[in-house]
């Protein structure tokens, strides 16, 4: 199964450790979502914008890895399941159930972040621009 991360996730240790059969692919960017940090929890969520990218990682991971992060993200009460497709394959990605305003993330999770934009090679000006939008 193919899984997109966008937030902590794209640390490719973190994501070893939870996801002990993913493989990292490729860098890819999902169009019409952005970035945004809107959760108690002040984590990473998408959410629908047009003209929009949200920068991120295609793993394949096994059932047993989906397993793994469905409790991990709190499927379906935190998170839920959102399928688009990759050219013809079938990508599995999460996004929150309740938004709510803008919260800030907390350094530690901000650095796991940025260490999984380093390990995807992945343009920082996306995760600054969504640090930077408070609505």
């Amino acid at each position: 199964m193919l899984y997109f991360a966008y937030g902590s996730n794209l640390n490719h240790i973190q994501m070893k450790r939870r996801c002990k059969d993913s493989i990292f692919i490729k860098k890819i960017n999902l169009k019409n979502f952005r970035l945004t940090f809107r959760s108690r929890f002040r984590a990473a969520d998408i959410e629908k914008k047009k003209d929009s990218i949200v920068p991120g990682a295609l793993f394949e991971i096994s059932k047993n890895d989906e397993k793994k992060l469905d409790i991990y993200e709190d499927f379906p009460t935190l998170y839920k399941k959102y399928y688009f497709f990759y050219g013809k394959k079938k990508v599995m990605t999460y996004t929150m159930t309740n938004k709510t305003t803008f919260r800030y993330p907390s350094d530690r999770y901000l650095n796991i972040v940025k260490r999984g934009y380093k390990d995807c090679e992945l343009e920082y000006k996306h995760l600054i621009f969504a640090l930077s939008q408070r609505i």
